[in-house]
């Protein structure tokens, strides 16, 4: 049986005045239950604050949207808050409690990606809030959250009992959240669309790779990532990840089309892609895209920290590496073809300017 391979966009899962969550569903997006993969989205209004709350699946969150603050507790660790802008990529392992915050007028919003191989559900990312109508301590019965927090019955009720919000609620603009630490980003956060370039093509499209080396927490989420923008008409080259990732892309802006072909040359997708669309590429399927006028820009998890990927055209493509001989007996031509097939693309890697 095929599985359907075709961009998603989320649906609502809750919300209210402060904002609301989305997430794809495994049920319309097979690949996340088959690659063992998890997506949503929280959109924050203004004063919007989502609720502290842990995952059971790490995750890489990134910032589509706006300007807010964060607050991350790693096990055992001290509260790190800190700004967040548009461009961020931020590191969840597991067992991270974490809250975000809306101050600006522009929505806030920020995607997830993660692991959900040891999730409840496969495919899916369940959150365990520790507060409001869904918290935790509501379940407890009032005699154990006393003991636990040392405290008369009466107070123990107003806390488990005041927040009536699930999730996210709206703060009045008065309330005063506690104020960024510049220091607290330092390890938790890489804003892509600041950081150095790991390839520059005029005219073709741009790369930041988050990898171990630039974001050291993501070793312990066990993911990559990569912030990919594509210059109009530009290509990127047919390419495969070479150490049985799965990829998975969020467009963020643009639009383009976009093949994948896997097993026995059989293309599995053909598509045109856009804004908020998300799609997945099976492990050792070769993808490529093609922007169109206004460009194409996309967000990708990839389910390894330090991934490595093969390219099939452009100067560090694999054919450029195999010998002469190699060429023409793979393809059944005379050294005329292979001359003037190993002769092109000789100065263009991943990236290709759009024909003149």
């Amino acid at each position: 049986m095929e599985i359907d391979l075709s961009p998603k966009l989320p649906k609502k899962v809750y919300g209210g005045n402060g904002g609301a969550y989305y997430a794809w569903s495994p049920d319309e997006l097979p690949m996340l239950r088959e690659g063992n993969i998890g997506a949503a989205k929280l959109a924050l209004e203004k004063d919007g604050f989502a609720l502290p709350r842990y995952s059971d699946s790490p995750q890489v969150a990134y910032v589509l949207q706006g300007n807010g603050v964060a607050g991350v507790v790693l096990p055992e660790k001290e509260e790190k808050v800190f700004s967040i802008k548009k461009g961020d990529a931020i590191a969840l392992p597991f067992g991270v409690v974490t809250w975000w915050y809306n101050k600006e007028d522009t929505e806030l919003v920020v995607l997830f990606l993660g692991d959900t191989s040891k999730a409840h559900k496969t495919g899916s990312f369940t959150d365990f809030f520790l507060t409001g109508s869904n918290g935790i301590f509501t379940g407890f019965s009032t005699e154990f959250v006393c003991r636990a927090w040392d405290l008369e019955e009466n107070v123990v009720k107003t806390l488990v009992e005041n927040q009536t919000g699930h999730g996210i609620v709206k703060l009045d603009s008065s309330f005063k959240m506690p104020k960024p630490n510049d220091k607290h980003r330092n390890g938790m956060a890489l804003n892509c669309e600041e950081a150095p370039l790991d390839v520059d093509v005029k005219k073709g499209g741009r790369v930041v790779v988050l990898n171990t080396r630039n974001l050291p927490l993501v070793g312990e989420v066990g993911l990559g990532a990569d912030l990919v923008r594509l210059d109009g008409g530009a290509m990127c080259s047919p390419g495969f990840s070479c150490d049985s990732a799965f990829q998975v892309t969020y467009i963020v802006r643009g639009s383009g089309r976009a093949q994948i072909v896997g097993v026995d040359g059989k293309r599995v997708l053909e598509t045109t892609v856009k804004g908020g669309n998300l799609f997945i590429v099976p492990r050792f399927s070769v993808v490529s895209k093609i922007a169109d006028p206004d460009g194409l820009e996309w967000f990708s998890i990839i389910t390894t920290p330090n991934p490595i990927f093969t390219h099939l055209a452009g100067s560090i493509g694999a054919w450029k590496a195999l010998s002469p001989e190699v060429i023409q007996a793979s393809f059944n031509v005379g050294s005329d073809v292979e001359k003037l097939f190993r002769s092109k693309r000789a100065n263009e890697a991943i990236f290709f300017p759009p024909p003149n």
